[in-house]
């Protein structure tokens, strides 16, 4: 774990540059015109909340102070829920370090939590598809037919960021492993094409797993630790697609971020994709929290939202990739026990 997880942290952070600088270069969100956006917004208020928001007048350990839980009520209150996922780190390794039996029935608790939430989100993503239809309906309207051709060129820069990821990921297996690339993706492409269609790295877990042992040779006790860990925390394709998610909108809006912004986002974004459960289309219940963070009305999301599914099926396929690499990666320097 002493090398997992700096592992991890570096390819996120890796994922999250290449995503900010193609999202800058292609600049997707700036073929809407300003005045669209301008009458979109309902009211004056609603305009300067989000100016307000933008944090232009804090400093950076301001605005990182501003993301640090100190009263999760408030954070509950008012939907900002990067300071929970942070306190429930906080809480995790306080867990990890007290006795099983003392922490038995929290745990208990957090897991009805979360299966009676799932059940929710599930017939809440019953009626998703007409709720989807409606919103993407509703701001084309608003922000006219350019809505369409920006939302094209943010699913081709979400597109190609994630496969240049997926080039690094190449890079990796060449360089830091005894592996032919190409042979690396054929041994694992039953993988991808069920990430691919079930968008769960969750479910793919037991089948990564298996890939890791019986294809690619990969010892028992790595593949075992390291893939359910990535599955939890080693979100490189959801972190790229956040933040390129958020800087298109950001572009929308007409929010410009300096680069001191830009750095919070990066971190931002790192913290939010390790707390990001291995569900589908979670990820965009994530994204709203970090759009609140730099003014972003969450109204926004529908923009995206009716692509959303196909991009989310790609990035859960990155996410699975960047696992068994790194699984390869941890096989060949991790040192096996000696009896």
């Amino acid at each position: 774990s002493v090398r997992i997880v700096p592992y991890f942290i570096l390819t996120t952070a890796i994922a999250i540059t290449i995503g900010v600088t193609l999202v800058s270069i292609i600049q997707p969100g700036s073929n809407i015109d300003q005045d669209f956006v301008s009458r979109a917004m309902e009211t004056q208020s609603m305009a300067q909340q989000v100016h307000n928001q933008t944090f232009e007048d804090l400093t950076v350990p301001e605005r990182i102070q501003n993301i640090l839980p100190s009263n999760l009520t408030k954070s509950q209150l008012e939907r900002d829920m990067l300071p929970i996922v942070i306190a429930a780190i906080f809480v995790a390794l306080a867990m990890i370090s007290l006795q099983s039996s003392v922490v038995r029935p929290f745990y208990d608790l957090c897991l009805a939590g979360q299966v009676l939430t799932m059940k929710i989100i599930s017939w809440a993503m019953a009626i998703a598809p007409y709720a989807v239809f409606g919103l993407l309906a509703n701001i084309t309207i608003e922000l006219g037919f350019q809505a369409i051709q920006s939302v094209f060129m943010y699913m081709i820069t979400v597109l190609l960021g994630l496969g240049c990821m997926l080039g690094v990921y190449m890079v990796i297996v060449a360089s830091l492993t005894k592996m032919s690339p190409i042979s690396f993706l054929s041994k694992i492409r039953e993988v991808q094409l069920l990430a691919f269609s079930t968008s769960s790295s969750a479910a793919t877990m037991p089948f990564s797993i298996r890939a890791a042992e019986e294809n690619l040779g990969l010892r028992r006790e790595i593949s075992r630790f390291t893939i359910p860990l990535g599955a939890t925390i080693n979100m490189d394709g959801t972190a790229m697609y956040q933040a390129i998610a958020a800087l298109f909108l950001c572009q929308v809006y007409g929010i410009d971020l300096e680069l001191s912004g830009i750095l919070l986002l990066l971190i931002t974004t790192i913290g939010a994709s390790i707390g990001t459960p291995a569900a589908p289309a979670v990820g965009l219940i994530v994204l709203a929290t970090i759009l609140l963070e730099f003014g972003v009305p969450v109204e926004g999301l529908g923009l995206i939202f009716g692509v959303d599914r196909i991009l989310d099926m790609c990035r859960t396929t990155i996410n699975v990739t960047g696992d068994l690499t790194a699984t390869a990666v941890m096989n060949r320097f991790v040192k096996p026990p000696h009896n």
